[in-house]
């Protein structure tokens, strides 16, 4: 399972009782914290997200009200007496800026920065192991930018072990039945995988979006995710000025759900001229059937 816990949802400023753009995703208690908008830390301590829990950050592009939050945070780790490393994917200019104000400031952080520089338009993986991965994707914006999609792993195989003890398999082996592989016994029999397990859980898959004009270019990247959210700034009376910022509308972000076939979708990054947000639902639901406007301080469960 994932869960995502919005701590800003607006574009740009805070305005409205709306924050600039931060989101937590947990797995397995895993905390990654994506985006990192002014505010961040104080929405984080409003929604009791433990700082010290985050140990992954990724920002997906230089604007300002995407990684703004970012040096408070990082110092207020530091004065807290965090001493594990704290991870951050980004585009490599923000290494300089960081070590800039940490500089200015004869700041010595009792922990290490891990800093893995995201490049202008490649596709990569940035973690994997067992239990989670997460990969970029770039997207189109006015500077260069990158979505994200993290994958809880769904375990393997689910082990049966009264099958595996009628079978005479050791439990030290669990771990290659719970990969798909077959075991040989002393005897010279083979117990096929499928006699001693079953189906385990699917991966569940969510796609950041970030901020990117109307484009299917990064389609491949999210097709069939759980749950994808995308950035709808405007609606859609207000297109042309979407693509002229490198910005979507609400109906644009369905129409990109719909095209992937993913099952849910969550609107965010709402223009500060918005006050009420209802007709981005209204938009967006006339395209895609499963849309929710994403509220700050809420967890969805992926």
């Amino acid at each position: 399972m994932i869960k995502l816990t919005i701590l800003g949802n607006n574009s740009a400023i805070p305005a409205h009782d709306r924050h600039p753009t931060a989101q937590v995703v947990e797995i397995r208690e895993q905390l990654f914290l994506v985006d990192c908008g002014e505010g961040t830390q104080i929405q984080m301590q409003r929604y009791n997200i433990k700082r010290r829990r985050v140990n992954y950050i990724f920002i997906s592009h230089l604007h300002g009200d995407h990684y703004f939050g970012l040096i408070g945070l990082v110092t207020s780790m530091g004065l807290l007496g965090r001493t594990h490393p704290l991870y951050i994917f980004a585009p490599a200019l923000l290494k300089d800026i960081i070590y800039l104000h940490l500089s200015v400031a004869n700041t010595v952080l009792p922990y290490e920065i891990v800093f893995t520089p995201t490049e202008p338009g490649e596709h990569k993986m940035l973690l994997d192991n067992p239990h989670y991965a997460v990969h970029c994707f770039p997207v189109e914006h006015r500077i260069p930018c990158h979505g994200f999609v993290f994958t809880a792993k769904g375990g393997g195989r689910k082990i049966v072990p009264e099958q595996c003890k009628a079978y005479e398999i050791p439990a030290a082996f669990y771990p290659h039945l719970k990969q798909g592989e077959d075991y040989l016994r002393r005897d010279g029999f083979l117990v096929k995988n499928e006699m001693v397990t079953e189906s385990g859980p699917a991966d569940k898959r969510y796609a950041y979006c970030a901020d990117t004009l109307y484009t299917e270019t990064y389609l491949e990247h999210i097709l069939g995710a759980d749950a994808i959210y995308h950035e709808s700034t405007y609606l859609s009376d207000n297109t042309d000025r979407a693509g002229e910022r490198y910005h979507s509308t609400a109906a644009q972000a369905a129409k990109i759900a719909a095209k992937a076939d993913a099952k849910r979708l969550f609107l965010g990054h709402f223009s500060s001229k918005y006050i009420d947000l209802n007709p981005f639902y209204d938009e967006a639901s006339a395209v895609f059937a499963n849309v929710e406007v994403t509220k700050e301080g809420m967890s969805y469960e992926i």
